[in-house]
């Protein structure tokens, strides 16, 4: 009998992710074969590596978090149909590196049918692609492996003239795949809300910690403190924009120090045990608001209610932007920073000079999640299991003189992360801070 996955390291059981694989070869064909390669382990200089981060697809299909593997699914194949290529167990390079699962572990961990060492990939592959006509798998990744296996069809193509029968077809097996890791399960969603709930107590402690001089780093500093003291990392490289910092949108320098007046801008995230969360908040590095700060604060909050109201089954993903695009165009008309008709504003699309990014993402093992926005060209309808982000933000620039100068230099986003459920939404960051009021509350507390 095989034993379950430590689930203390990934959060799933060994059986969701045997069901996962279940399910994509099902979606696959009888005569299909599906190879997926494990992340390299990158050099950040000379022979210093960046932490391992495994891919994200092998990793939903298999929990195993080590490099040089490849997973094999082979739909109805009577000898097993998961089979991993990987590391063989060595006593010397573990007291180095670390403990290595083996092909017993990967058995007996992780569920699969059958492993082989990585080593014997070149010699078993053949043999498995060898009467399937089917191939999928996610051509141009990683062009080494491309060739590999190309060079593994050509091998089966070769012999035919013996009676083999190679693949004719190749086909994008993140078509199939990406449409089952839009949908997120039970577990996934305790996950989800795990990272969630370290971003927002990360968050706070950073509007806590803020003061006028603080430099941004500081403030990354104090982030992601929490993140690894609560067993997650940054999910992406945290942004800390001050003053008008705010208003570059991928701002990564984080090493400015924010003057007194100055608005600070965090757009910060933690991954645990494999998923994303992704939160932004804008507040006043003195803990006040100035007027026009305010307005346009508001206004972002105004934008994002509009757009969550749409987070609904049965609507359109589409509907999100639609309505912040419409509430933050109308705001802008009352404040003055456009002119004319409404609808003349958004149809021509004057907004995007003070708002130029769409209103969210799916969000997921990737923070930029996989899963298709528009199906046969229409924007898809939302459905329960899905999780995307809701933030819409005002940027303006500080040398646009077509505006009042009270308004320049002034950068704002406010980000929340959104499962739809089967009668609505759920805010899984709701739990921190969000309009201008509750902000100063929790910086003065």
């Amino acid at each position: 009998m095989k034993a379950s996955t430590g689930m203390a390291s990934t959060g799933i059981s060994a059986a969701e992710f045997a069901r996962r694989r279940k399910q994509l070869m099902r979606m696959s064909t009888d005569d299909a074969i599906l190879i997926l390669a494990a992340a390299p382990e990158r050099v950040r200089s000379h022979d210093t590596h960046y932490p391992y981060r495994q891919d994200s697809d092998f990793w939903y299909l298999s929990g195993f978090n080590e490099p040089e593997a490849v997973l094999v699914l082979v739909p109805g194949r009577k000898h097993g149909e998961a089979l991993l290529f990987c590391r063989e167990r060595d006593p010397e390079r573990e007291g180095w590196d670390g403990p290595r699962a083996g092909q017993e572990g990967a058995v007996e961990q992780f569920g699969m049918d059958d492993a082989y060492p990585i080593e014997d990939l070149d010699e078993i592959l053949p043999g498995l692609l060898e009467g399937r006509s089917r191939v999928y798998y996610h051509f141009g990744r990683d062009a080494e492996f491309d060739l590999k296996l190309i060079g593994w069809v050509n091998r089966v193509r070769e012999q035919v003239r013996h009676g083999a029968q190679p693949p004719h077809e190749f086909l994008e097996l993140g078509h199939l795949l990406h449409e089952l890791r839009l949908f997120k399960s039970k577990d996934e969603l305790k996950l989800m809300q795990r990272a969630a709930d370290i971003s927002v107590e990360a968050h706070r402690v950073a509007m806590r910690a803020s003061r006028p001089g603080i430099h941004e780093y500081e403030l990354q500093a104090d982030i992601e403190r929490v993140f690894r003291a609560n067993d997650a990392w940054p999910a992406y490289g945290s942004i800390v924009g001050a003053g008008a910092n705010a208003c570059v949108l991928h701002y990564r320098a984080n090493n400015a120090r924010a003057a007194d007046g100055d608005l600070v801008l965090i757009d910060a995230g933690a991954e645990f045990r494999g998923y994303a969360s992704d939160i932004t908040r804008t507040f006043p590095v003195n803990g006040r608001f100035s007027k026009e700060q305010r307005a346009l604060h508001d206004l972002v909050g105004a934008a994002q209610a509009a757009a969550l109201a749409q987070a609904k089954p049965g609507l359109p993903y589409e509907a999100g932007h639609n309505a912040a695009v419409a509430t933050l165009t109308e705001g802008l008309l009352k404040l003055g920073l456009l002119k004319g008709k409404l609808e003349k504003n958004i149809a021509s699309g004057q907004y995007r000079r003070f708002y130029r990014h769409k209103t969210g993402h799916w969000l997921g093992l990737d923070v930029h999640d996989v899963g298709e926005y528009r199906l046969a060209g229409e924007s898809r309808m939302l459905e329960p299991g899905m999780v995307f982000t809701l933030e819409p933000g005002l940027y303006v620039s500080s040398d646009d003189h077509t505006v009042d100068a009270k308004w320049r230099g002034i950068g704002i986003r406010t980000e929340d992360d959104v499962l739809i459920t089967a009668d609505g939404n759920r805010v899984l960051t709701d739990k921190l801070a969000r309009s201008a009021d509750e902000i100063e509350a929790l910086m003065t507390a």
